[in-house]
């Protein structure tokens, strides 16, 4: 997204459930490859769809560096963050054994400059790179999928 003509997402929250509402962090992991661009998706622990690498906040890190040390776990990146938020996206949350809820995912920036072969949650996920179009596709939130199409670094 460009930095001259930005662009705010509506939001798909019920007004009765925005008490409810959680937020969460995550990290748009890509990197520039012959001139284009590739982004990285991870699939969730349990339904194997594809998602972003995004988490609950943490103690004593600032919103970006908590969607890093997502990508760092979930995704096994690590590269040069961007402190500037590039949209946010909602989803419903849904926890086993218990009802779902609307989370609020503030998405940031991240340009890979390392993968490691090892992290923590290799054993649960699976990781590829897409391009912006495909990455679109892959994902179930239309608000991500059209942050992820007119992403641009």
């Amino acid at each position: 997204m460009s930095s001259s003509n930005p662009t705010q997402l509506p939001l798909s929250i019920e007004p009765k459930q925005k008490r409810h509402a959680r937020s969460q962090f995550g990290a748009l992991c890509y990197r520039v490859n012959d001139g284009k661009i590739r982004i990285l998706l991870i699939t969730s622990r349990r339904t194997k769809r594809w998602i972003l690498p995004k988490g609950w906040p943490e103690n004593n890190m600032t919103p970006g560096e908590s969607a890093a040390n997502e990508a760092l776990e979930e995704a096994g990146v690590t590269g040069k963050l961007k402190e500037r938020p590039l949209g946010v996206y909602c989803y419903e949350k849904i926890v086993e054994g218990s009802e779902s809820y609307p989370c609020i995912v503030t998405i940031y920036a991240l340009k890979v400059k390392n993968i490691l072969e090892d992290y923590s949650e290799k054993s649960e996920r699976q990781r590829k790179w897409f391009s912006r179009k495909e990455a679109a596709k892959q994902v179930l939130e239309p608000d991500l999928a059209r942050l992820l199409k007119s992403f641009d670094p």
